[in-house]
């Protein structure tokens, strides 16, 4: 009976320390508070008010009001909640956080914007979260909020598979699809209201990632496929499909102990959304050879690419400063105030005066030239702005 009573004992306490350590969670509360001031010399689209986006420029003269505008606002300030939990399995990891920057429907406004809703244990991962084309690693020391046009960027709904990781990283996502499309000199046609999109496919994405003491390579890659269908009632048949694909190589390579240079070059066709700042991913081409439908839609060529140095003076002060652009290459059809090519470029310098507290003043200018109107015209900005991080660490 003692003998049993012992081993009963044991096996209590052994259960309690296993359950005890899988609730064993840390949580680290993370956040910033900042603030962005500056001067816009000329005009730009009032729902970017505190960004530069190039395809947001006026695509004609006086679009979007009076040059000269000063603004201020805190939509960078964030909220986050990271996670950390032993399993069975291995660590959950977990990140949740948004930040004030309305886009899409709150465009321009202050307001809840997801970020991160993303958890990964072991060679899964799952949720919200940079895409796998995208390295947001190969994004400069700016205070700016959009950054570089020529970069991939972009969040998206994923399931995640990474067989390897740590120096070699290896990951192939499934993510949600999606495109835009641009109807062109067409797009008050009737016959195009009716064409509506489908996607039954999601988009597949991988990254190949190096890393030595130098810094890393990465080389990325996306296949997609885009479908729309007609469902109107009249002869001709708009229908159609396009397969979109696209290449990301990027790197960080230390030049020194207080240089860093950044750089990253992106090709492809219809990968348009994976863009920091891109137009449409299908473009309208005339078919004139077809009867039942005289243009189609074909996914549109890119190139982009993106040149940064990072550079730290000492311990209170760092720069940056670089280029990027994008270029498309339109479809015959498009309307000639189509977006067809755009330049970013930036200088700062930050000061940091103790620690997680950090005010900058950055220089931005940028480019937008359409397709065949003859149309280019130019931004530039100032940007003063404060930052404080803060980050606490709890555990259960």
């Amino acid at each position: 009976m003692k003998k049993f009573s012992l081993t009963l004992a044991i096996s209590l306490i052994s259960f309690s320390l296993v359950a005890q350590q899988e609730n064993q969670s840390t949580f680290i509360i993370t956040g910033q508070i900042m603030t962005d001031t500056g001067y816009n010399f000329n005009q730009i689209n009032p729902d970017y008010y505190d960004v530069l986006r190039p395809t947001q420029l006026p695509s004609h003269k006086n679009e979007f009001g009076t040059d000269g505008n000063v603004f201020f606002g805190v939509r960078q300030s964030m909220l986050g909640l990271n996670t950390s939990t032993p399993t069975p399995y291995g660590e959950l990891t977990t990140r949740f956080s948004f930040d004030l920057f309305g886009v899409g429907v709150d465009a321009g406004q202050t307001t809840f914007h997801l970020l991160y809703a993303y958890a990964e244990l072991g060679m899964l991962g799952f949720g919200h979260n940079w895409g796998l084309f995208c390295d947001f690693d190969g994004f400069p020391n700016s205070i700016e909020y959009w950054g570089p046009s020529g970069m991939s960027l972009c969040k998206n709904v994923q399931l995640r598979f990474i067989p390897l990781n740590g120096r070699n990283r290896l990951a192939i996502a499934l993510e949600r699809p999606g495109a835009s499309a641009d109807q062109g000199v067409y797009r008050d046609r009737i016959e195009l209201s009716d064409v509506k999109p489908k996607f039954d496919m999601p988009d597949l994405t991988a990254e190949f990632r190096v890393t030595r003491d130098w810094g890393y390579a990465e080389l990325a890659g996306a296949v997609r496929k885009i479908e729309w269908v007609d469902q109107g009632e009249l002869p001709d048949d708009y229908s159609g499909k396009v397969y979109g694909w696209g290449f990301n190589l990027s790197s960080n390579l230390k030049l020194s102990k207080k240089s860093l240079f950044i750089g990253q070059t992106v090709v492809g066709k219809g990968i348009q959304n994976f863009m920091n700042d891109a137009p449409t991913d299908i473009g309208i081409e005339n078919d004139p050879g077809n009867a039942k439908a005289p243009i189609k839609g074909v996914a549109l060529p890119l190139y982009g690419y993106t040149a940064y140095l990072n550079h730290q003076w000492n311990e209170k002060f760092s720069s940056i400063i670089g280029y990027s652009a994008i270029k498309i290459d339109n479809s015959n059809a498009q309307s000639p105030d189509a977006f067809r090519h755009g330049r970013y470029a930036s200088t700062n310098l930050l000061y940091k005066p103790f620690s997680n507290f950090t005010s900058g003043i950055e220089l931005q200018w940028i480019n937008r030239e359409n397709y065949k109107d003859g149309w280019t015209t130019s931004a530039t900005k100032i940007q003063i702005s404060f930052r404080y991080f803060f980050s606490q660490q709890i555990k259960k």
